[in-house]
């Protein structure tokens, strides 16, 4: 039996950008996923998201991140720690690091792989994404991909 793995968006969609975890998401909800998968809308974060960290031993979690690279970057990593999450997540920083370190304090974390998306921008009350971030959609596909597969 295939481990249970979720792909997990994060990010506000009334933010341009900061969206394109949620973006991507809903582009992939639209895709045959291998037994065992399965896609949440974790929104801006939050604490709500703690059963998921429980309750998943390995999630993929595709967010923004604003690190200086060209808009559009697409990195993948594989923090341990909540000390390793990027320092610059964007409009919910303090919020995805202190899922990471609320879930740790519970138990063991999961397996968990970071695919981020550099923007360069937030913009309030915008829904749509940059043309070089919506551009990067297929590359985080493929990242999500190759996470979801490795053993």
């Amino acid at each position: 039996m295939p481990t249970p793995t979720l792909i997990l968006g994060i990010g506000n969609l009334l933010m341009g950008d900061e969206g394109v975890g949620v973006h991507a998401l809903r582009v992939f909800g639209h895709e045959t996923w291998p037994e065992g998968v399965s896609l949440v809308d974790g929104g801006t974060g939050g604490f709500h998201l703690l059963e998921y960290l429980a309750d998943y031993p390995r999630i993929v979690m595709i967010d923004a991140t604003m690190d200086g690279a060209p808009a559009g970057t697409v990195s993948v990593l594989k923090p341990r720690y909540a000390s390793d999450f990027p320092r610059v997540l964007t409009a919910h920083d303090i919020g995805l690091r202190d899922l990471i370190e609320s879930a740790a304090l519970l138990g063991p974390l999961p397996d968990i792989t970071l695919v981020t998306v550099s923007i360069e921008e937030i913009r309030s009350m915008v829904t749509d994404l940059s043309a070089p971030v919506a551009a990067a959609i297929p590359t985080v596909r493929e990242r999500v991909a190759q996470a979801v597969h490795q053993a």
